[in-house]
């Protein structure tokens, strides 16, 4: 076994973010991998790219990453689960998105720099949840802007 912390593990994840994300360059596309190919098939897609981040955050998880790691990565695979949805457009954006291989980098980087990545990661946290904070306000907003003027034309 390797020396370096989760050894034959981490080079599995490697291997399979190039695979999954960035095996076949495609002219306008850029570099795809089998996520494109598979999340074509309904249900299946989408089942096969969550395990293949599941296997990315259990990996995580025995290294003992800090929660800020983990809920990072838990955010990565929630947007693409949430733009995977979306027919055909999920599964350009999937092209793009490339779950595995930015999960693959925060991974990385906590491990070759644990206090820096932990920062990062909770002011990235700390950022989405302001963002979401803000979003639910604005919504809200929206709403009773919404209901107020449906009132005054009865």
């Amino acid at each position: 076994m390797s020396a370096a912390p989760g050894g034959r593990e981490l080079e599995r994840f490697r291997s399979l973010a190039r695979v999954w994300d960035e095996a076949v360059r495609v002219p306008v596309l850029g570099r795809v991998g089998l996520d494109a190919v598979v999340g074509l098939v309904p249900g299946l897609g989408d089942i096969a790219g969550g395990l293949v981040a599941g296997y990315g955050l259990v990996l995580a998880a025995r290294l003992r990453a800090p929660a800020s790691v983990l809920l990072r990565m838990l955010f990565n695979i929630g947007i693409d689960t949430l733009f995977g949805v979306v027919p055909l457009l999920g599964d350009l954006f999937d092209t793009q998105w490339r779950t595995n291989s930015r999960n693959l980098a925060i991974l990385e980087h906590w491990l070759a720099d644990p206090h820096g990545a932990r920062r990062r990661n909770t002011a990235v946290l700390v950022g989405v949840a302001l963002g979401f904070c803000v979003l639910v306000i604005l919504s809200v907003w929206i709403a009773v802007r919404v209901v107020l003027w449906l009132a005054a034309l009865m």
